[in-house]
């Protein structure tokens, strides 16, 4: 039997999630989490096999819950499913330590797959994340500018480029806006961008204007 947590901050999103499961044999929702707290709760708390995780959760973001339960259970299984369908981000969930990125616009079997695939130990990655992943390993190759950026910063990116407010940002991540004031320049000089508009212009060139989960 495969055991899995969902963990989602939309309880219809997590309710679709569990109809699909338990319709599938040998596996079973054993808990739910709606934030990062609840994901960290569950894991110390139960015992279970994959870790189904949205990347936009309240409080922790999802690139750094993936970094937080490797560290607590180096053998729980983490596939992300995720409304972004840009590489990017599968790709920095990956080397954060998931075993899996999926799109919720995914079919059904999809996740059964995916879900069977990471239990047993395998990797669930589309052809493309598996280029990518490849050719940021091979010697002398240049990583574009937003992949020097920590996942909090990349994370600040995402809502800048959504139009978030600098106190929406603070409120949403839990951070003060002096914080997140300091997060943005950063992120400004390590990607050598002068201002609000080269950062759009870039974001638009480099497919990271998906828009965010309200």
């Amino acid at each position: 039997m495969i055991r899995i947590v969902i963990a989602d901050d939309h309880s219809i999103v997590r309710e679709g999630i569990k109809r699909i499961v338990s319709s599938i044999e040998g596996m079973e929702v054993t808990g739910e989490a709606g934030n990062g707290t609840e994901v960290m709760q569950r894991v110390r708390e139960l015992t279970f096999d994959v870790l189904v995780l949205d990347l936009s959760m309240p409080g922790r973001s999802g690139m750094e819950l993936i970094k937080l339960v490797r560290s607590e259970k180096p053998q729980l299984r983490i596939l992300v499913l995720s409304m972004h369908q840009e590489l990017q981000y599968a790709v920095r969930a990956i080397k954060n330590g998931a075993s899996g990125y999926l799109t919720k616009e995914s079919a059904p079997a999809q996740l059964e797959q995916a879900i069977r695939k990471v239990a047993s130990g395998g990797a669930f990655i589309s052809a493309e994340v598996a280029e990518q992943l490849a050719l940021g390993a091979m010697p002398g190759s240049e990583a574009v500018p937003h992949e020097s950026l920590s996942n909090r910063e990349f994370e600040v990116l995402q809502l800048l480029v959504a139009g978030v407010s600098m106190t929406d940002i603070g409120t949403k991540l839990n951070l003060s806006v002096k914080t997140v004031s300091t997060h943005k320049t950063n992120l400004m000089q390590k990607m050598g961008l002068q201002n609000q508009s080269e950062l759009i212009r870039y974001a638009l060139k480099h497919g990271l204007t998906e828009p965010l989960e309200p």
